[in-house]
C-alpha cells in the first residue's frame, strides 16, 4: 500500500485546490477512481489558469510585495548608476591586438603630452639656478696674503716657517689633514718643497732684504687685481654643485642678498668654480702674464694658496630657483595635435601600447563631449530596460523555484546588494592596469552557488557578465571569457564538503580563463603562432588566471562571514557540528539517552529519504541530531527516556499540563541552540519538526475528561493541544517531520512486520498531509511517495524480525 502509484508532479496545495477538503477521503477517490463523472462538476471545475501575471495583479496591493518591488526598483537604479550607463564603454585595453587598425571617427584635437613635456623640459633647462652672493670673505684675501709673504721673508729656512703657511703654499712635508688640502697638493703641489720655498723667498726678498717690503707690496697689489673677477662673481660651494648635479654648461644667476632675483646677472658655472678660474683657460689663469711681480716661478704656489684659502661666497637659493622653474614651465603653451575623420590611430596588425591607449582615450573623450543630454537619457533608458529584462528573468526563476529568497527580507536585500556591489566594483577595476573585473564576479557567483543553488548562480553570472561587458568593453570575447570562467567555477560546487574544493575550483576557473581567452584570440586572429608570440596578451591572460585564484582564496577566507550574512550552513560546518563530541550531543546522551538513540535513528532514516529526492541529506542528518535537544531539560517526561518498570510522570498530571511540558521541548531546544550558537538552519529543524500538529494522546485524554466531567468541557479545545509551529518551511524540515513521527511510532509496534510498518508510515504521512503540515515546504506528491518508500525500507531494516534460537538446554538435550 503506497501513498502514490507514480511520479505525479503536483504539490499538496495544487491537489487541495483541485479536490477541496482532504478529511476522510480515500486514495482511490483521490485519483478519480470509483467516482461517477458529472457534467456539472466538470464544467464547474474549468477555471482561468492562475498565471504569474494574474497573481501579480491580484497582489499589487500587498505591502510586502510592494516593498520587494520597491527594493528591486532601487537596485535597478543603482545598477544603472554603477554601470555609468550615461556614457558608452571605452572598449580598448593596453596590449590588445588590432587586426584591422583603428581610425578616427570624428575630427578632434588633443594635447600632445610628450611634446609638451619636452618643450617644458627645454624651458626648464634654460632657467639659471639662483645663487645669493656675499663677497665679504674674499675681500680679506690680499691682507691675508700680505701677512703670509711677510712670514716667508722672515724665515730663513723652511723649518722656521709656520705649519699653516707651509700647508697654504703646498710646501709642507706633513700629510694633508683635509680633503681640500689633498686636492690642492695633487693639482698645484711640487715634489721638492725646499725648491718651492727658496723660489718664494727669493721672489719676496730679492737680492737685498731691504727690498722685501716693496716687493710684498707690489705682489699684494697685483694679486688684488688678479682676484678681482672672483670677488665680483663669487665662488660656488662644491657641496651645492654636487647636490644640484650642476653641469658645466649650467647658467648661474647671481644676486646679492639684498637684491631681488630680477636684478642679478647670469654667468656660466665655470666662472664661479675656483679650479676652473685657476686653470689656463680661466680668467685668473689667463691674467698671470699681465702681472710681472707674480712671476711664473711662484704661480703654482700662489694657485695652491688661493685654492686652499678661498671660501665659497655663493649660496644656492632653492625657493627662488623652484619658482623660476615653475614660471618657465607654465609659460610653455600646450602643443596641440590635430586629427581629422579617418586618420589612422592604430596601424593594422599592431598591439595597442600606452601611447595608443592615451590617443584612443582622447578620441573617446572627444566623442563623448559631443553627446547631448537627451542622448544620454536615451542611453540610460535603454540600459534600464535591459536591466529590467534581466531582473524579470532572475525574478521569475526565484519566484518559481526559490520563493524563500523573496519571503525572507534580509536574504533578499543581501542578494540585491551583492549584485549591485559586484557591478560597481567590477566596472571600477576593469580598466588598466588592474583589469580585475573577474574577481568580484567570480567571488559573488561562487558565494551564491554555495548559499542557494547552482542554477541561480549561473543565471546571476549570466546577468552580471552581460552588464559588465556592456559597461566596460562591449566586446563579445569578454562576455565569453567571463561567462565561461564563472560557469567553470559553479559546476563543481554541488556540495562543499571542504575548503580544498574551493581551491580546486579556483584552479579550474583559472585554467578556463587562460584557455578561453587564448581560444578567443586564436579565432579572432586566425593564427595560433601570432597569439603565442604576443607577449603582452599572454601576460594579461596569465594575470587574469591569477586573479581567479585570488577570488577563490577570497571566498575561502570569507566563508564564515558569508554563512552568517546569508543565513546558510555549508557542508564543512555541518560536518563539524555532526561530531558526537559536540557539547549539546554530549549532554543529550548523558541526560536523555533514549532521546539520543531516537535522534540517531531518525537521522539515518531522514538522510536516506532526503537523498532520494535530491534534498540536502547532510543537513537533514545534522538537523535530526539536534531536533530534540530540548527534551534533555525534562527527560523523564518523554517515554523514550522512561526506564522499564518505572511509572510515567504524566500519570498524576492534567492532560493540559502534560501537553505544555511536551510542547515546551521545542521552545527549550531553541533556547539551548541559541545559547550554543547553532546556525539558524539547524534551529529551523528544532522549531518546525512538529509543525502545528496535534498532541493526539493528551488531546484524547482531555476529550474523555471533558465528556465525563462538565467542569472540564472547556479543557478540550484543539488549539490548546497543538504545537505553535511554524509548519515546515523547507523540504528538509518536512522530511524530518515525517521521519520523526514514523520512527517514534514504529517503536510502539509489538510485532513490526513489513506490512504493519508500511501501513503505519502511510497513515502518518496521510494524516499530516490532510492536516496541512506540508503547505509551506513545496513537497510534491511524487516526492512524498519517494519519501514514504525510503522510510518504509529504512524502518524495515531497523525493526526487521529475527530468528528465534533455542536456548542452551534444548541444544544440549
Amino acid at each position: 500500500m503506497g501513498l502514490m502509484p507514480g511520479p505525479v508532479l503536483l504539490t499538496y496545495n495544487e491537489l487541495k485546490r483541485s479536490f477541496g477538503n482532504f478529511k476522510g477521503f480515500h486514495l482511490p477517490i483521490m485519483f478519480g477512481l470509483g467516482q461517477k463523472r458529472s457534467r456539472v462538476s466538470k464544467s464547474a471545475a474549468v477555471r482561468r489558469p492562475n498565471t504569474m501575471w494574474s497573481w501579480l495583479l491580484k497582489n499589487l496591493k500587498n505591502q510586502d510585495l510592494q516593498l520587494r518591488l520597491g527594493l528591486c526598483l532601487v537596485a535597478m537604479i543603482l545598477l544603472v548608476i554603477a554601470l555609468q550607463s550615461w556614457q558608452a564603454p571605452f572598449p580598448f585595453r593596453q596590449g590588445e591586438y588590432s587586426a584591422h587598425g583603428i581610425s578616427a571617427k570624428i575630427p578632434f584635437e588633443r594635447v600632445d603630452k610628450e611634446e609638451t613635456e619636452r618643450a617644458r623640459d627645454r624651458a626648464e633647462e634654460l632657467v639659471p639656478y639662483v645663487f645669493k652672493r656675499d663677497s665679504t670673505p674674499l675681500k680679506t684675501l690680499p691682507e691675508e696674503l700680505r701677512a703670509a709673504l711677510g712670514q716667508i721673508a722672515q724665515a730663513k729656512t723652511l723649518e722656521e716657517l709656520a705649519p699653516e703657511i707651509q700647508n697654504d703654499f703646498g710646501i709642507s712635508e706633513a700629510a694633508p689633514e683635509t680633503a681640500r688640502l689633498k686636492v690642492a697638493r695633487e693639482r698645484y703641489g711640487t715634489p721638492d718643497n725646499q725648491v718651492r720655498f727658496q723660489k718664494l723667498r727669493e721672489a719676496v726678498v730679492g737680492p737685498d732684504m731691504t727690498m722685501a717690503d716693496v716687493r710684498i707690496e707690489k705682489m699684494v697689489d697685483e694679486f688684488s687685481q688678479l682676484i678681482a673677477p672672483i670677488i665680483e662673481n663669487g665662488i660656488v660651494d662644491p657641496d651645492d654643485e654636487r647636490r644640484q648635479q650642476l653641469s658645466l654648461d649650467r647658467r648661474i644667476l647671481i644676486v646679492d642678498d639684498s637684491e631681488s632675483t630680477g636684478s642679478g646677472y647670469t654667468v656660466l658655472l665655470p666662472q664661479v668654480r675656483i679650479e676652473d678660474q685657476l686653470n689656463e683657460a680661466g680668467q685668473i689663469g689667463k691674467s698671470w702674464a699681465a702681472f710681472p711681480a707674480l712671476t711664473e716661478s711662484i704661480q703654482q704656489a700662489f694657485k695652491h694658496w688661493l685654492f686652499v684659502r678661498v671660501t665659497p661666497t655663493l649660496r644656492y637659493d632653492q625657493a627662488a630657483t623652484k619658482t623660476a622653474i615653475t614660471e618657465a614651465r607654465n609659460s610653455v603653451e600646450d602643443r596641440i595635435e590635430r586629427f581629422i575623420d579617418g586618420d589612422l590611430l592604430v596601424r593594422p596588425g599592431e598591439l595597442i601600447d600606452e601611447y595608443d591607449l592615451a590617443l584612443l582615450r582622447d578620441e573617446y573623450d572627444a566623442v563623448e563631449a559631443n553627446i547631448g543630454f537627451g542622448s544620454r537619457l536615451t542611453r540610460m533608458g535603454i540600459v534600464l530596460t535591459m536591466v529590467l529584462v534581466l531582473a524579470i528573468l532572475n525574478g521569475y526563476y526565484i519566484f518559481q523555484n526559490d520563493p524563500r529568497l523573496v519571503r525572507e527580507l534580509p536574504r533578499f536585500i543581501t542578494y540585491l546588494t551583492a549584485i549591485v556591489l559586484t557591478a560597481f566594483i567590477g566596472q571600477l577595476v576593469s580598466f588598466d592596469p588592474l583589469r580585475a573585473e573577474i574577481i568580484p564576479l567570480l567571488t559573488v557567483v561562487v558565494l551564491i552557488s554555495i548559499a542557494y543553488n547552482q542554477f541561480l548562480a549561473t543565471l546571476t553570472a549570466f546577468s552580471l557578465s552581460i552588464l559588465l561587458t556592456l559597461s566596460t568593453t562591449g566586446q563579445l570575447d569578454q562576455f565569453i571569457v567571463l561567462m565561461s570562467t564563472a560557469t567553470a567555477a559553479i559546476i563543481p560546487l554541488q556540495r562543499l564538503s571542504s575548503r580544498a574544493i574551493l581551491i580546486k575550483v579556483s584552479f579550474a576557473s583559472a585554467l578556463t580563463y587562460f584557455l578561453v581567452s587564448c581560444g578567443v584570440a586564436v579565432v579572432e586572429t586566425q593564427s595560433l603562432a601570432e597569439v603565442f608570440q604576443n607577449t603582452p596578451f599572454l601576460v594579461m591572460s596569465i594575470k587574469g588566471a591569477a586573479l581567479c585564484l585570488v577570488a577563490g582564496f577570497l571566498v575561502a577566507g570569507s566563508l564564515p562571514f558569508v554563512e552568517s550574512a546569508f543565513g546558510i550552513v555549508t557542508d564543512m560546518t555541518l560536518l563539524e557540528l555532526s561530531d558526537p563530541s559536540h557539547p549539546l550531543l554530549q549532554d543529550l546522551v548523558r541526560l536523555a539517552p533514549g532521546t539520543y538513540n531516537h535522534s540517531i535513528s531518525v537521522a539515518s532514516v531522514a538522510e536516506t529519504a532526503a537523498e532520494r529526492i535530491g534534498a540536502n541529506g547532510l543537513l537533514v542528518r545534522v538537523g535530526a541530531y539536534f531536533h530534540d535537544i530540548g527534551k534533555m531539560l525534562k527527560p523523564q517526561y518523554f517515554i523514550e527516556n522512561v526506564q522499564s518498570g518505572c511509572e510515567s510522570r504524566h500519570g498524576n498530571l492534567n492532560p493540559t499540563m502534560s501537553t505544555l511540558i511536551i510542547i515546551g521541548h521545542v521552545k527549550d531546544g531553541i533556547e539551548l541552540a541559541e545559547q550554543h550558537g547553532l546556525p539558524d538552519a539547524l534551529i529551523d529543524f528544532i522549531e518546525e519538526h512538529h509543525g502545528t500538529t496535534l498532541v493526539e494522546y493528551f488531546y484524547r485524554e482531555a476529550t474523555k475528561l471533558a465528556e465525563s466531567s462538565p467542569d472540564h468541557k472547556t479543557d478540550a479545545e484543539e488549539s490548546s493541544f497543538r504545537y505553535p509551529g511554524p509548519k515546515p518551511q523547507s523540504k528538509e524540515t518536512g522530511i524530518l517531520m515525517i521521519s520523526d513521527a514514523c520512527e517514534s511510532a514504529c517503536r510502539t509496534l509489538t510485532e513490526p512486520t513489513p506490512k504493519r510498518i508500511e501501513g503505519l508510515v502511510n497513515s502518518l504521512i496521510m494524516r499530516r498531509l490532510q492536516d496541512g503540515q506540508f503547505d509551506e515546504c513545496d513537497l510534491k506528491m511524487s516526492e512524498l511517495h519517494t519519501i514514504q518508500e525510503s522510510i518504509v525500507k529504512s524502518l524495515i531494516g531497523i525493526y526487521h524480525g529475527r530468528i528465534r534460537y533455542p536456548d542452551q538446554e534444548s541444544r544440549t538435550a
